[in-house]
C-alpha cells in the first residue's frame, strides 16, 4: 500500500523539499548540532539582538523562529527515523496530517537570501527617548533625528524637524544607529 498523497507521484517525492522542526524549549541549538552531525541540511535563521544582562547591554544570537528550524528531506532517499530521537528535537510539524507538509522553496530561500551579517549593526539596539540618532537608509537618509519611542519590537517613532517643525515619523529601527 502506497502512504503517499494521492496527488503525489514518486518523482515528486524524491525531490528534496524544505519542513520544518520543533524543538524542545531552548534547545534548537542543540537540535541543528546533532542533525549537523547526522548529515542532514538544516537551515536555522538567526539574529544577532542586543539584551540587558546583569545591567549591560550585550549582544547575543537568537533564532529569528524560536523553537524552530528547518530540514531538507525527499521522501524517498532520507532516512527520517532518526529525527524523531535527535536531541533537541520534539517533531516534524504535520499541520494536523499524518505526514509533514512542506515549506514552499521560495520562503526559506527568501530567508537564506536576508539571512547573515547584517550590514547595520545597529538593528535590534535598544534607544532611549531624547536620544540623537541618524537615519541609515530611506528617504531620510543622514539626517538626524530624536528617538521618541519603540513601537513593536522593530518599529520606532523619531521626531525630525522638518518644515519648521517636529514631524513624528515611523520607521524600522534597523534604519537608525547612535549619533557618535
Amino acid at each position: 500500500m502506497n502512504d503517499h498523497s494521492p496527488c503525489s507521484s514518486e518523482e515528486d517525492d524524491a525531490v528534496p523539499r524544505w519542513y520544518v522542526i520543533q524543538c524542545k524549549g531552548g534547545e534548537s541549538f542543540r537540535a541543528v548540532e546533532h542533525l549537523d552531525n547526522q548529515g542532514f541540511e538544516i537551515f536555522h535563521p538567526v539574529l544577532e539582538v542586543q539584551k540587558k544582562r546583569r545591567g549591560k547591554l550585550t549582544w547575543v544570537v537568537e533564532p529569528l523562529f524560536p523553537n524552530y528550524l528547518f530540514i531538507r528531506l525527499d521522501k524517498l532517499a532520507s532516512n527520517w527515523r532518526p529525527i524523531r530521537s535527535t536531541r533537541g528535537v520534539l517533531k516534524i510539524v504535520t499541520f494536523g496530517l499524518q505526514s509533514p507538509v512542506p515549506v514552499h522553496d521560495d520562503l526559506v530561500e527568501a530567508l537564506r537570501a536576508n539571512a547573515g551579517p547584517q550590514d547595520d549593526s545597529s538593528a535590534n539596539v535598544y534607544f532611549r527617548a531624547g536620544e540623537a540618532v541618524e537615519i541609515t537608509s530611506g528617504p531620510f537618509k543622514d539626517l538626524q533625528a530624536v528617538f521618541e519611542t519603540h513601537k513593536g519590537e522593530d518599529r520606532a517613532i523619531v521626531l525630525l524637524g522638518m518644515l519648521h517643525k517636529q514631524q513624528h515619523l515611523e520607521m524600522p529601527v534597523r534604519q537608525l544607529r547612535r549619533c557618535d
